[in-house]
């Protein structure tokens, strides 16, 4: 993602527009209390010229009794007004973070696989969790602190002005020297935030890299590179916290030393009025009190813009997730998907991602009702078939449609749910079993959900769970094995009961055992429906309808599996690789002569794949 920069003013309409102008009637409500508990501070300050002249100085006791009351009232009246703009300010930060992070997850599920691409989970975890709590913690800060501090100052500052303009001149002095430091010290702190964002980014996606390749990690004994690796990563994101929380710390520090300035400038004067007799101890008290109460909520205002940098950091990239455009949308004017079971079409496909072509002027016909099988060697772009024909990306040439409807034409829903899908991959959610079956659906009855159970041979297992359908599967179904989730995909896709099945390598990654049962599964799932098969496994597709042979995004050839073997070909080679004399070879690298397939009549290769098969193994 480029780098999108904003200034604070375009960050807070942002905010206010989006986020916050919703809650106009609690924020009213907080700001009236702000008001108050801000104001308490001029009425504390005012206090003093009675207390010191009429009680202290003058002895009179009636006053004693005034001033002892009126403290107390302040008191309870500043308790509850903080109370309540405190509850109300953290239920508007609770909720904004809330709305914050459901947008950036219904937008980022928006997006197509190019994004995803460039974007690892990790990433994305962080803006949703880290950055939002971020803007979260730092908002309601900035809100309170702003509101309160700078309502207090007001008050206060006009309370010193009605002791003594001329002091409180005097006291203010050395403010206007801080302005460009400040400035350049918040600078500072937004190009650290930045950096501390990014880098707890790439922790983020670090952890989810371990934890879900932790078997690789442990096979190939990684364990101490990926500890190296996350304590490098560390170290330079607690460098770049130490050097933001320099510069944060800065603009309070440079109020204190300026505050001083213009205390002993107060002093060095008002002392000699106060001397002479043009000033009393209780104005002076008064006036003290004051500057000293305006400079704390100064310096929580200094602060407070160095906090405000941090989250204008998160914001930023929080927003530019949510303005990122998204490019998979429905049509302005959507037709209606087809009905029945549809006839598969690609037509003059083009796709390429950068400045790789995955798919060169693809056309081929999957016919309504039959299977047709795509094979070819890895990178011969049969998943990316898949991923156009679900709209998982847009092809930059050609068409793909569905009985005779373009993918592009119909809503994202509609074309979806003409689909079931099963990948070797059999992700399920951390969830029930029941659950990762019927998903969001609730008009199941128990009696189709068994019925579907039966045909995917997930009650074969069902009795060996503690909890049968109800059991928790653990996340991406590691509670159960491979044929099992599989199964339960499969019954999945039973349930959706659509016209258009897809199989990518469905049984690759199982053993002899559950790919039998698998296999009885898939193959009654296939009936009467119009089925695509990804397969590196001849075997497992040699009663396909229809084969086709993939290279480099083209079809190269098609038919039966009889017939393919008949004409030799690339179909052929890929066969003779995987069998001899009808049988599974078990070594991995079979060792097929040329001479031998001359012997056996075989035709001299002639296509791309043909010579490389020739050159290594003849």
């Amino acid at each position: 993602m480029s780098e999108q920069t904003y200034t604070s003013k375009e960050l807070l309409g942002w905010l206010w527009r989006d986020y916050l102008r919703k809650h106009i009637g609690m924020m009213s409500l907080a700001v009236v209390f702000m008001i108050i508990e801000g104001s308490t501070l001029g009425a504390l300050a005012r206090l003093m010229e009675p207390m010191f002249d009429r009680v202290f100085v003058g002895g009179e006791h009636d006053a004693l009794v005034f001033v002892a009351l009126t403290l107390i009232g302040i008191f309870l009246l500043r308790a509850v007004a903080g109370v309540s703009q405190k509850v109300l300010l953290t239920k508007i930060a609770q909720r904004t973070a809330a709305d914050m992070r459901v947008d950036l997850l219904e937008r980022m599920m928006k997006q197509d696989g190019a994004f995803h691409q460039s974007h690892p989970p990790g990433f994305l975890i962080q803006r949703v969790q880290s950055d939002v709590n971020a803007v979260q913690d730092v908002w309601r800060a900035v809100i309170t602190g702003a509101g309160r501090d700078f309502i207090g100052l007001l008050v206060l500052v006009g309370v010193a002005i009605s002791i003594d303009p001329v002091w409180a001149l005097l006291a203010c002095v050395g403010i206007p020297i801080m302005v460009l430091p400040a400035a350049a010290a918040q600078r500072f702190v937004r190009r650290r935030a930045r950096e501390a964002r990014d880098l707890g980014a790439d922790l983020a996606t670090r952890l989810d890299e371990v934890f879900h390749g932790i078997v690789q990690v442990k096979l190939n004994a990684l364990e101490a590179y990926q500890t190296r690796q996350y304590r490098d990563l560390t170290g330079r994101f607690i460098d770049t916290e130490v050097r933001a929380a320099f510069g944060n710390s800065a603009i309070p520090a440079m109020v204190d030393i300026l505050s001083g300035i213009g205390f002993m400038a107060v002093i060095l004067y008002g002392g000699s009025e106060i001397i002479s007799g043009d000033k009393t101890i209780g104005q002076f008290m008064t006036f003290f009190t004051a500057m000293g109460f305006a400079f704390s909520p100064l310096r929580r205002l200094g602060g407070i813009s160095g906090l405000w940098q941090i989250a204008a950091a998160a914001l930023e990239r929080i927003r530019a997730l949510l303005e990122a455009p998204v490019r998979l949308t429905d049509p302005a004017a959507p037709v209606a998907a087809p009905t029945g079971t549809p006839e598969i079409e690609l037509r003059d496909v083009d796709l390429s991602y950068g400045e790789t072509r995955v798919l060169d002027r693809l056309s081929l016909v999957a016919k309504a009702g039959e299977t047709t099988a795509l094979v070819g060697a890895s990178g011969a772009g049969k998943s990316t078939v898949f991923n156009v024909l679900t709209r998982l990306v847009d092809p930059q040439g050609g068409k793909a449609l569905l009985g005779g409807v373009a993918t592009t034409d119909m809503k994202l829903a509609d074309l979806r749910g003409l689909f079931s899908v099963v990948t070797q991959e059999a992700l399920l959610f951390d969830a029930t079993l029941r659950e990762n079956v019927v998903l969001d659906r609730a008009d199941v009855s128990e009696e189709r959900l068994r019925e579907v159970l039966d045909a995917a041979h997930v009650s074969d297992f069902l009795p060996q769970l503690e909890k049968g359908l109800d059991t928790m599967v653990g996340p991406r179904g590691s509670a159960l094995s491979g044929g099992q989730r599989q199964r339960v995909v499969i019954a999945r896709a039973l349930l959706r009961d659509t016209r258009i099945l897809l199989l990518d390598e469905a049984t690759s990654a199982l053993d002899a055992q559950s790919e039998k049962v698998v296999q009885e599964a898939l193959d009654r799932l296939s009936k009467g429906r119009t089925t695509i098969v990804i397969a590196h496994r001849l075997a497992t597709i040699r009663n396909a309808d229809r084969i086709v042979v993939m290279d480099r995004g083209r079809v190269v050839d098609e038919g039966t599996h009889e017939a393919l073997l008949e004409r030799g070909g690339l179909y052929a080679d890929l066969y003779r690789l995987q069998f001899q004399d009808g049988r599974t070879v078990q070594d991995p690298v079979p060792r097929v002569r040329k001479s031998r397939a001359k012997a056996e009549g075989a035709a001299e290769p002639k296509g791309l794949w043909q010579r490389i098969g020739a050159r290594l193994f003849g």
